[in-house]
């Protein structure tokens, strides 16, 4: 290809998908199929590995693989990133509509426009001559660090503004990460023995401040802009006008993505029935905000009232009420999990946070304690949001006893007196004796989990108790429950003891991949149960299974085989398992479908699809299809949905094939 036809195509190309990225991540209103835009994106990649000269710096290849840095380098901004003061009270809105007023020397009403504060990272993008050359951190106000490459990473963000594009133009906005996203990274964070985070803010901030841009493109990160820094080549009348030309850049509003949650309001009254309209859909909004932001909506009036120390005089947050409160750590008590792993909770004077009485909240590990530096007998601020485990925010210091002493979780299993251990690479630390009885009752308590054996009519309080009873004390001795053991515990009547057997007796033929799972071995879940099954279709297979064996298996890397290893060596639990057939366990293996129009295909899903993706996955294997954990060359067809993850790029990038919901029916 001549040089200048292939800078001309590379040109078109990069406009071509990065329109088709605006449609799908910012409109959510993909144009084209999944495959056209793969098709689009092999040719970009096979014209900038082939021909030389060409301009990367916009290019949609860029968002991911840069080279990890030693440093984040700091930049000041030309604009200083200033902040807001904050209320907590819709009656203060009052008086800062009289304060402004007062200032302009005016009685006609104001007119404010009223958005949500986010509760996320300060960000600033720096576009010149429509390309994004800067993302700065907001730092101290004045200097920010440089996160470039980390920012590339959200698809929403365009690189290149197109036509018309001021000399420059700085966005400032928020990073933050979804409620429901959140939860899927913790889980995994935990499923992986890595740290958890506190919460979404916390996780934004944190993949955004990774050195590696690579894990920050692992994880679900959003944008939404919401003010000016340093302007060239281009004016604006209003704080609505401002977030109208944001959008009509590609650069996400929410103004354009959820126009309901933003309004241009006359005069107090207005903005303070906004202040409670948002207060009462806050719970279900999708990602966490802390209050809402009110600001004259007039450039010209923003320019007369100018600022007010580091704070602008036609700005103000009105917060919401934090739910926190204030209360004493009576203890400490240290918690021995299902796989060992030591977690210190704060037993505290009971209060109530957000209409509910909290008495626990926990701390999580050592290095946690160690950083909040939280103590017996310490007054300390806990918060809790929705259904979230309450934790302790920070210590009031100046309450603190004179003979307190800093806690450290013990030496010794509480649970057992065994020797505990903190592994390298791991922020947990872990009892190692596998006889612990802490360790049993979680493990019994995982067991007869709904996804596991889903014995349904033994919850934890029954299992606790059979346990103290020295009626179980190992997964085999569920299956030698009588109803007269049953009838021997206080509270328990003839028609209880009889559902509890019949549970017991419904659980005993289970499918190959969920005995798997509910045998409790560390990082095997339910997805890779299910591959285990797949591969070594029965219990005695996968038994005497080998390491090398197990790296066969799709997903199965060596810190899992090294875990599944080390639990099959135990004779102690192998012996349980031939226990329980012994005792009338029949463990099926569903033959997978040879002849279904999916059968010797993997795939694997991203993003949100029109059925629940349990549903998704179910139809996929019904008709012979494998459900893979994640991507690699093993990989067949990745199946995108909307709001997709960086699975995409790996995949691209690897070669697998993408289609969407529309053309995996068409397989069907």
């Amino acid at each position: 290809m001549a040089q200048k036809s292939a800078k001309n195509r590379h040109e078109e190309l990069k406009s071509i998908i990065a329109k088709h990225d605006h449609a799908y991540h910012v409109l959510d209103k993909p144009i084209i199929s999944d495959f056209e835009y793969d098709q689009l994106f092999t040719e970009l990649l096979k014209l900038e590995a082939t021909e030389e000269g060409l301009d990367l710096t916009d290019s949609p290849s860029q968002r991911v693989g840069a080279k990890p840095l030693e440093v984040f380098s700091k930049v000041a901004h030309r604009v200083p990133m200033l902040s807001l003061a904050n209320s907590y009270s819709p009656e203060d809105i009052f008086d800062f509509d009289e304060r402004i007023k007062k200032f302009l020397k005016t009685d006609k009403e104001i007119e404010y426009f009223c958005e949500l504060k986010f509760d996320g990272l300060s960000m600033e993008l720096v576009y010149e001559n429509g390309n994004l050359v800067r993302a700065l951190t907001r730092g101290d106000g004045t200097v920010g660090e440089d996160v470039t490459q980390n920012i590339k990473t959200i698809k929403s963000i365009p690189l290149k503004l197109g036509k018309g594009a001021p000399e420059v133009l700085e966005v400032r906005g928020e990073v933050l990460m979804f409620k429901e996203d959140f939860a899927r990274l913790n889980e995994n964070q935990q499923e992986n023995g890595q740290q958890t985070f506190a919460n979404p803010r916390n996780a934004a901030a944190g993949s955004m401040r990774q050195l590696d841009p690579r894990i920050t493109a692992s994880r679900p990160l959003k944008f939404f802009a919401y003010a000016l820094g340093h302007t060239e080549g281009i004016t604006f009348k209003t704080q609505e006008n401002i977030q109208e030309t944001f959008a009509e850049y590609g650069i996400p509003t929410a103004l354009k993505s959820a126009p309901d949650l933003v309004q241009v309001a006359k005069g107090p009254q207005e903005v303070v029935d906004f202040y409670h309209r948002i207060e009462k859909v806050r719970p279900k909004l999708p990602f966490d905000i802390d209050g809402v932001v009110i600001k004259v909506n007039s450039l010209r009036l923003q320019d007369d009232l100018g600022l007010v120390a580091r704070s602008p005089r036609w700005a103000t947050a009105a917060k919401f009420k934090p739910e926190q409160a204030t209360t004493v750590v009576e203890d400490i008590n240290v918690q021995v999990g299902r796989t060992g792993a030591l977690t210190p909770v704060a037993i505290m004077t009971p209060v109530k946070v957000g209409g509910v009485t909290v008495t626990n909240a926990t701390l999580h590990n050592q290095d946690e304690i160690d950083r909040k530096d939280v103590r017996i007998g310490d007054t300390v601020v806990i918060q809790r949001a929705g259904d979230v485990i309450p934790e302790v925010v920070s210590v009031v210091l100046e309450k603190r006893p004179k003979n307190s002493k800093p806690f450290t979780i013990p030496s010794k299993c509480p649970a057992c007196g065994s020797e505990v251990e903190k592994l390298e690479g791991e922020v947990v630390t872990r009892c190692v004796n596998p006889l612990c009885i802490a360790q049993v009752k979680e493990s019994l308590k995982h067991f007869v989990a709904r996804r596991a054996m889903n014995i349904d009519k033994v919850g934890d309080r029954l299992i606790e108790t059979l346990v103290d009873a020295q009626l179980l004390t190992k997964f085999s001795d569920f299956y030698r429950l009588t109803k007269e053991d049953i009838l021997s515990l206080d509270r328990q009547g003839d028609k209880s003891a009889e559902n509890i057997i019949s549970s017991i007796d419904k659980s005993k033929t289970p499918p190959l991949a969920r005995f798997i799972f509910a045998l409790g071995i560390r990082f095997v879940g339910e997805q890779t149960g299910k591959l285990l099954a797949d591969h070594f279709v029965t219990i005695e297979k996968f038994l005497e299974a080998s390491e090398e064996e197990l790296l066969q298996v799709p997903e199965i890397g060596p810190k899992v085989a090294k875990s599944i290893i080390e639990w099959t060596s135990n004779k102690r639990l192998v012996k349980e398992v031939h226990e329980m057939i012994k005792l009338g366990v029949n463990i099926t293996n569903p033959v997978r479908s040879t002849e279904g129009s999916l059968s010797g295909m993997s795939f694997l899903i991203t993003g949100t699809l029109p059925v629940k993706r349990d549903d998704a996955k179910d139809i996929i294997e019904k008709n012979g299809g494998k459900i893979l954990g994640s991507v690699s060359s093993k990989l067949n067809f990745l199946v995108v949905g909307d709001d997709p993850g960086s699975k995409v790029d790996k995949a691209q990038s690897l070669g697998v094939k993408i289609i969407s919901w529309d053309e995996l029916q068409k397989m069907l």
